[in-house]
């Protein structure tokens, strides 16, 4: 097993973890990582995009002329697609882009990008986050000491308003529980800073 320290929220490392290779320690699988992002952004686009077909646009309620005689082409509505102000052919409409992926590849995906912060060293384990009021500088110090002061994601064990909210003001930085952690998430940081006992949780479920 791997080891990595365990710092304080002052940056002073209190102590070691060992991280379990069936989680931390496995060779990234870009293909399923791939796949998970893919899946995530489209199941978070809304779909609401619509256009007016030709029945739906105002007008074009007789023809514009007589069928034969005219020298024109024949035309039977001016709302067809071809004219002006007619509606749109084949124009897309509300859907759903949601779709699953295959729940193996999805937990393969998820190992594979925390495996990768721990391998680029850019994952960092605090002993607790923890503050007693609403303030941003709390976390901003926080964050210098530990050495994220780059795009950030902290991951928590539970909901903690007062940490969250505290981090919100701050440019670059997310933060979101361990139960609702995303592969999109870990791969877009450049640093990932998770609590020790969310470490523990994501062991129990993934190794």
């Amino acid at each position: 097993m791997s080891k990595i320290n365990v710092v304080d929220m002052a940056g002073k490392v209190v102590s070691e973890l060992e991280l379990n290779d069936a989680v931390f320690g496995i060779k990234p699988n870009k293909t399923a990582m791939h796949s998970a992002v893919v899946n995530y952004l489209a199941n978070q686009r809304h779909g609401t995009q619509s256009t007016l077909t030709r029945t739906e646009v105002s007008g074009g309620g007789r023809k514009p002329w007589r069928q034969k005689g005219t020298g024109h082409a024949r035309q039977g509505s001016t709302r067809a697609p071809q004219w002006r102000h007619g509606g749109i052919a084949l124009g897309p409409k509300p859907r759903s882009y949601r779709y699953a992926i295959n729940k193996k590849v999805r937990q393969l995906a998820i190992k594979s990008a925390l495996s990768g912060k721990v391998l680029d060293q850019e994952m960092i384990v605090v002993d607790a986050i923890t503050t007693d009021e609403f303030k941003t500088k709390t976390m901003v110090n926080m964050l210098k000491a530990i050495g994220a002061e780059d795009k950030t994601l902290i991951v928590l064990d539970g909901v903690d308003n007062k940490v969250i909210k505290s981090a919100a003001n701050i440019a670059d930085v997310k933060t979101t529980q361990v139960n609702a952690l995303n592969v999109y998430d870990i791969l877009n940081c450049n640093k990932f800073v998770i609590v020790k006992s969310a470490v523990e949780k994501l062991e129990e479920v993934y190794a």
